[in-house]
């Protein structure tokens, strides 16, 4: 006989809408993409910086601003494309657009950080993985042309996994057209400041992202030009594992100096102060 039932022991019925198989929230734990360490969420703190390595995990557009300032004007905001006609594009700029509150894969406008007045471009790898597209060349050419008329130095934040294939021959004139701009900038004597964050890659690394009077780089961002994969199948050699990692480009001179995050608005502030010209305000 069974001990319960010989106990007069009532067990409870066990509703069949119980959640017996709830799943541990997505996004609750991470796996740090460089070191691979695996971390509670909170442990990132607003930053989102991985505490083992200091690796920075890819923030969206508006998080950054957040992070580094609270005055800050938007330009261009509601520039977008009018006919996408690539099969399957509009429903990606849709899924973009909703995913990170932009129209486009960079934020642009004018922002204080700390004392210092900037132009502030910021490109968001969360819409389409920041590719270049039209009007995101369109959208970053203004800022230049914005900033050289109101006598600003530009601070960008590039990150990019290159051109925008679905739009062909016209992403890639988005790299003379930019750096047009950005040539127009500099011959004002005004200073040009980037920040290459992870992943920084293809045309725009081609192009404006290595045109700044001076290159900052977060902890072992992704910079390059072409894949490892690719590079690997061209030459025939395997390459080292952090070849293309921001430590690696400093080292071969490509980048000035690798900044913490917590560290960049007043890194930064401080650049523009020193790069001003004499009489600046």
């Amino acid at each position: 006989m069974d001990l319960f039932n010989q106990a007069n022991v009532k067990l409870p019925k066990i509703k069949k809408d119980a959640h017996v198989d709830a799943q541990i929230p997505d996004g609750l734990f991470l796996a740090c993409p460089y070191c691979g360490e695996q971390l509670y969420s909170k442990q990132l703190g607003k930053e989102r910086v991985c505490p083992n390595c200091g690796y920075g995990f890819r923030l969206q557009a508006y998080e950054r601003v957040n992070l580094m300032t609270d005055d800050f004007k938007e330009w261009d905001a509601d520039l977008t494309l009018a006919d996408p006609d690539f099969p399957g594009y509009a429903d990606k700029l849709a899924r973009a657009k909703a995913q990170t509150d932009l129209k486009e894969s960079v934020l642009t406008g004018k922002a204080v950080l700390d004392d210092q007045t900037v132009a502030l471009g910021i490109m968001d790898s969360y819409f389409m993985m920041g590719s270049l597209g039209t009007v995101t060349g369109e959208k970053i050419t203004r800022l230049f042309e914005t900033a050289t008329k109101q006598k600003l130095p530009v601070v960008l934040f590039a990150a990019s996994g290159g051109a925008r294939m679905q739009e062909g021959i016209n992403s890639l004139m988005q790299m003379a057209k930019v750096s047009a701009a950005v040539a127009a900038h500099q011959e004002a004597n005004l200073p040009y400041f980037v920040v290459l964050t992870d992943p920084t890659t293809g045309g725009v690394t081609a192009s404006f992202a290595m045109q700044g009077d001076v290159t900052l780089a977060e902890p072992h961002a992704l910079v390059g030009f072409a894949g490892k994969r690719v590079i690997e199948q061209t030459i025939h050699e395997k390459v080292p594992k952090d070849f293309q990692r921001a430590e690696t480009v400093l080292e071969n001179g490509f980048i000035d100096a690798v900044v913490q995050r917590k560290d960049l608005t007043h890194v930064l502030s401080q650049l523009v102060k020193f790069h001003k010209p004499q009489g600046g305000r």
